[in-house]
């Protein structure tokens, strides 16, 4: 008898055939992406990116996201679900966009993330074109983040992770609408206990692995790392109040961090860094209250909703901070207070964000990111260029 086509028929699964690269750095939370991205139906296959050389020590990082340990993680992963791996070289990649950017701010008195860097440079601009030119759909990774699409627009929506705790939108920020067009974020809605129970149940060794939480090229001993290669930023030099008056010296500005006490000597009250002056290898200290200020200049914004001049958002200064209400400015490159002519980089309005807090922020970093938001939506951020002298 011959069935009635209505009757044998079965809804197709929407995400059948679409193919997905999971960046699978060794840890627990790529893995679950990758098995999630399965279950929901998808054509998943997972990558490694070798971004540093490390056959020739004793491999210390070992909980690096390129280690052997970490690379071997992986492929255990994937042979368990069934799925191809693959290691991309991306070593020259890395080292000419995050490691020389990394030095060279630090030569500058600047203090970088070079983790964000990385997803700017290699997760989400050089991975996301290799993936699209071997014909897969999409690139997921195991960022606590989601990614909403707005029909009513045609925009897509970046939004912190449902566990505060994890949430990494922070580090986002740079995306652009096309790139999000093409990416994953299975992890968004959940928390970290969930995501590890989900590996033990699914009988993954990397459940119980611990979550990585240096610079994974440097181990952590970054300063060390810049001794090899910083310069003059490298050698000692004085150490100065407000008013200019020498009261030290230093062992080397790559040593110390806008805000820090720790180090510095006996004053006879407490004392921080407030600046770091790369030009003249000096380094100004003075007290607590000269490190609040309530407004900053940055640039090289990215903004993944439009936004207006004078909008009222809120914003964090470092990765750790909680968001705090500020207005910003929009200004073309190369306009902003101070800027020298002709040092422009680009006329695109917004390019460049003077911002205004409600509340002063403490040590407020050049180097570091600002990122911005409306609510739980993440819409964008910037470079700190500087904030006012002294806290004035």
């Amino acid at each position: 008898m011959t069935q009635n086509p209505s009757e044998s028929a079965q809804p197709l699964d929407p995400h059948h055939g679409k193919r997905v690269l999971v960046a699978m750095s060794g840890g627990v939370d790529s893995a679950v992406a990758a098995v999630l991205l399965q279950r929901q139906g998808y054509d998943v296959t997972g990558v490694t990116l070798k971004l540093f050389d490390r056959s020739t020590e004793d491999d210390i990082v070992a909980r690096s996201c390129c280690s052997l340990e970490s690379i071997a993680d992986a492929r255990r992963v994937c042979h368990l679900l069934g799925i191809e791996h693959h290691v991309f070289n991306m070593i020259r990649t890395f080292e000419n966009n995050v490691i020389m950017p990394f030095v060279d701010a630090y030569r500058h008195g600047l203090t970088p993330n070079p983790c964000v860097e990385c997803n700017r440079t290699i997760k989400f601009d050089e991975l996301l074109k290799k993936a699209r030119a071997y014909g897969f759909d999409y690139v997921a990774t195991g960022h606590y983040v989601r990614n909403l699409y707005d029909p009513a627009t045609g925009l897509y929506h970046l939004y912190r992770g449902r566990d505060d705790r994890k949430d990494q939108s922070y580090a986002l920020y740079m995306l652009t609408q096309d790139q999000l067009a093409h990416l994953l974020f299975p992890l968004g809605e959940l928390e970290k206990p969930e995501v590890r129970q989900i590996a033990s149940e699914a009988g993954l060794r990397v459940h119980n692995k611990p979550d990585s939480q240096e610079i994974c090229f440097v181990d952590g001993r970054y300063t060390e790392f810049l001794r090899e290669t910083g310069g003059a930023i490298t050698q000692p030099g004085p150490m100065v109040d407000l008013s200019g008056q020498v009261v030290g010296q230093h062992t080397g500005i790559i040593d110390y961090t806008i805000g820090q006490r720790k180090g510095l000597g006996a004053f006879g009250q407490p004392t921080f860094v407030i600046d770091k002056d790369a030009a003249t290898n000096t380094l100004v200290v003075g007290p607590s209250e000269a490190l609040f200020c309530n407004h900053l200049l940055a640039d090289h914004a990215n903004w993944i909703i439009p936004v207006t001049n004078s909008t009222t958002l809120s914003a964090k200064i470092r990765y750790s901070a909680k968001p705090s209400s500020c207005r910003i400015g929009l200004l073309p490159e190369g306009d902003a207070p101070g800027s020298e002519p002709g040092s422009a980089a680009s006329s695109k309005a917004g390019s460049q964000v003077h911002v205004t807090f409600e509340t002063p922020q403490r040590a407020i970093t050049p180097g570091q990111i600002i990122v911005f938001y409306q609510g739980d939506e993440m819409i964008g951020g910037a470079t700190i260029r500087t904030g006012p002298t002294y806290g004035q």
